[in-house]
Order: structure tokens, then sequence, then C-alpha cells
């Protein structure tokens, strides 16, 4: 055993994970893997938790109690509810689709098995288009985040640009395992800072843009009653919230052992929406219809600045993360099949480098010319979120599943086609809808005389 391949055991002892695995010296997606490349194998369970949760966990968290504000506390809780249990059935055939075919490792290649060519260029141009929209609604956040702590100390522009450029600078490390340290550091912060402006909401006699003369009284509502385009713009944002299942195919492909891939799963699932819960009713029950969007923004100036000052290196992190997965997803797909997908030659290098700096630029053109926050994560939600979240899993189940069951049917295996074929219907029609009530929203926003317009220099914070 190599002086390298032991350094890597006993990082792995102190960090309390699983030695069972034996080294990985060869892998159906990246080949064979050596000590003059990236090791894009190398990442343990508790690393993999902290991955997932950063996927999941993240900007979706301060949308919510605007979710609720517009579908009212009863129907958001349900709706909130409904959409992590149908994620959590899709993270989990991702899981279970890998092991059965351990040379898928985007949802590119399980679109190629289900419906050949036609399958893997629809899901990889969509996928793609994702995480690059999800990239700039990062990139968004953190100019919102600079704006409050700098009380606008420059052109809103120049923050979008100045996350960028270190999204870049950090996202251009090549394998998850190296940065899965960062995906932790977001974690904490994000949600360090969502927790103080909670508790702030609560203790604080009104929030600052509510009336501010007589007694206050919150104006929350157990049930709402929003037109149709606002409540499918509202679900699509929930479905934003735990729209990462594409990130969890990256994420698998890069486990030192995709057997142990539920244990995360279960956590993560879990541990997000207990958060996503408690906030969202929180701040909305103290806040009622003057919570702001994000939610950052809603225990007045002060708590404002240092909850954004704290959540900064997290709103960073959700870019860097996705950058990478969309990065990673288009380097692979150039360079699969070839030496240099594992090497560290000039090839690989110019490659990938160029695939950083390609996402980050499209990131940022998106970024600057939809600058409404709300709007930005309901369109993503509704016109992309859906199609890699719902749709392909209801797919993959019947893939792996319809020929077996087809000729001695079971109970299981009947309720579970119909799970599989509602999950897909449901799919398109929140897609559809959804993306209607956004664009929609988008153009409202856009008449509006807020000053949120494309490129503009205006502070984006006092939302």
């Amino acid at each position: 055993m190599s002086d390298t391949t032991n350094g890597q055991k006993e990082s792995i002892d102190k960090s309390s994970e699983s030695l069972d695995v034996a080294p990985i010296t060869e892998d159906a997606v990246f080949g064979k893997i050596t000590e003059d490349g990236p090791n894009y194998r190398n990442v343990g369970w508790i690393g993999t938790t902290a991955l997932m949760m950063k996927t999941q966990f993240g900007l979706g968290v301060l949308a919510m109690p605007g979710i609720l504000d517009t579908l009212g506390m009863i129907p958001g809780v349900i709706c909130i509810c409904a959409v992590a249990a149908i994620t959590t059935w899709s993270n989990y055939i991702v899981g279970a689709f890998k092991l059965r075919h351990p040379e898928v490792y985007g949802i590119d290649d399980a679109g190629a098995l289900m419906f050949g060519r036609v399958g893997r260029e629809v899901c990889g141009f969509v996928v793609c288009l994702y995480w690059i929209f999800c990239m700039g609604s990062g990139l968004l956040s953190t100019s919102i985040g600079l704006n409050a702590v700098s009380a606008h100390g420059t052109c809103t522009a120049v923050f979008v640009a100045v996350a960028a450029i270190v999204s870049f600078a950090v996202g251009s490390v090549r394998t998850l395992g190296e940065i899965k340290w960062v995906a932790w550091i977001g974690l904490g912060c994000v949600f360090t800072a969502v927790m103080i402006v909670t508790i702030a909401v609560g203790i604080q006699d009104r929030p600052t843009t509510a009336p501010q003369g007589g007694i206050w009284v919150s104006d929350y509502k157990l049930v709402g009653r929003p037109s149709f385009d606002k409540a499918v713009s509202a679900v699509s944002s929930i479905i934003f919230a735990y729209c990462g299942t594409p990130g969890f195919f990256p994420i698998a492909a890069e486990m030192r052992d995709p057997s142990q891939y539920n244990r995360p799963l279960l956590l993560c699932q879990g541990g997000v929406t207990a958060v996503y819960l408690i906030v969202g009713i929180v701040m909305y029950y103290y806040c009622g219809s003057y919570v702001a969007s994000p939610a950052l923004g809603s225990a007045g100036p002060l708590i404002k600045k240092v909850a954004y000052g704290i959540s900064l290196p997290g709103l960073v992190v959700s870019s860097i993360v996705v950058l990478h997965f969309s990065s990673k997803y288009i380097f692979v797909r150039i360079l699969r099949g070839s030496d240099h997908l594992v090497s560290n030659s000039i090839t690989h290098w110019v490659t990938w480098l160029g695939c950083t700096l390609a996402t980050t630029i499209a990131a940022y053109l998106i970024a600057s010319g939809i600058p409404i926050f709300g709007d930005l994560v309901s369109l993503i939600g509704a016109l992309l979120g859906t199609f890699m979240s719902f749709q392909p899993m209801g797919c993959m189940w019947l893939y792996d599943n319809w020929a077996s069951g087809r000729d001695r049917p079971t109970v299981k295996w009947r309720i579970l086609v119909f799970w599989s074929v509602l999950v897909i219907v449901l799919g398109f029609f929140l897609m559809i809808s959804g993306t209607y009530g956004s664009v929609l929203s988008i153009i409202a926003s856009s008449k509006a005389a807020s000053g949120s317009s494309a490129w503009s220099c205006v502070d984006n914070s006092n939302s």
C-alpha cells in the first residue's frame, strides 16, 4: 500500500468514517484512478452528508416565510411536507439507480439508458442550465448580503461580479472530496444566520416594515386565498428549496462507498425539512405579511447586517457547489474515456478551467438580468427544478422495475407503479403551471417602481 493511500486511511480514521472499503483503483465513470491525478472517489458518508445538506439547504430557506404568507400557514406546511416526501423518494431512487448502473455519473447518463441519445441530450442540457440558474441565484443572494453589510457600499452589479470571481476561484477545485470542508462552513454559516433572525423576530416588538404606531398584532393567515398563478409560484419556490436532486448523482458517483448513500440522505432530508418548517412558521407567525424576501432582512437593520455578515460565506458556498456540479458535468462529458480525465495534463486543466469560467460568466449574466430574488427562485423551481427532481426519477423506477414485476404483479409493485406515474404527471403539471405563474410574477415585478432592473446599481437588500 502506498504512502498516499496510508495517509488517506489515517485521515478516514480521524473522521470516524468507514474503513471497510478497499482503495479504489478503477471506476466505471472515471476509469483508472492513480496517484498521478485527482482521486474522484474519495468522499465518505460524513462528507456526503455535508455536501447533500449544502446542496439542499441554503437559498431555499430564505423564501419559506414568504411562501407561507402566500399560501397560508396550514396549506404552506402541508405543501412543504408533500414536496419533502416526494423529493426524498426521488433522491432515494438516485442512489438505487447508481448502485444498479455504476456507469451512471449524471442525470444525462440515466436519460441515455432510458431514452437513448435524445434522453441524454435533453437531460444534459436541462441539468446544465439548471445549475447555471442556481448559481445565478446564489450570486444574487450574495450581492444582497454584501449590500446589507456594507450599507450599499457600491454598485450592486459590482457585488455580483465580486461574488462570481470568488465562486470561480474556489469552485475550480477539482474534486468534491477536496471541497467538502467548504460545504461544512457554508452549512454552518447559513444555519447560524437563519437561527439568529428567527430568534430575533420572536423577541422584537414588531417587524421594522410594519406600522410603528399603536398596538401591533401579526396579520398571519392560517389559510391564504392566493390567485392560481401566485399559488403555483409559491409551490415552485418550495420545489426549488428541495430540488438539489440532480446534484445527488455526482455526489453518489464520488462516494467512497455508494452503498452507504441512504444514511446521509435521510439525515439530510430530515434535518433540512425540520429547519424549513421551524424557520418558516416562526418568522411568518411573528412577521405576518411584513416578512422580508429574502428572509434575513426581517428583524431590523442591525440584525439584518449581523445575519448577512454571518451568512455571507454560506451564500458564496451555494454558488461554489453548484458551479462545481455544472462544470464537472461538462468536463466529464468532454473528457470521458480519455486519459486526460484523471491526469494532470495541460488538456485536463485547460478543459476544467474553461468549463468553470464559462459557467461563471453565464451565471453572472443571469444574476444581473433577473435581479429579483423571489421571482428568480420561483422560475428555477418551476421550469427546471421539477423536471430534474420529479419526472426522471419516476421513469427511473419504472425502467428498473417494470419488466420484473409485470408478469407477476404484487400489491407493492402496483402501488409503486401508480406512485411513479403520479410523480411524473405531477411534475409536468407543476412545471407548466409554475412557469406560467413565475413569468407573470417577473413581468409584474419588472413593471413595479421598485428600482430593481437588469444590471442595476440600486440597493437590492431592502425587500
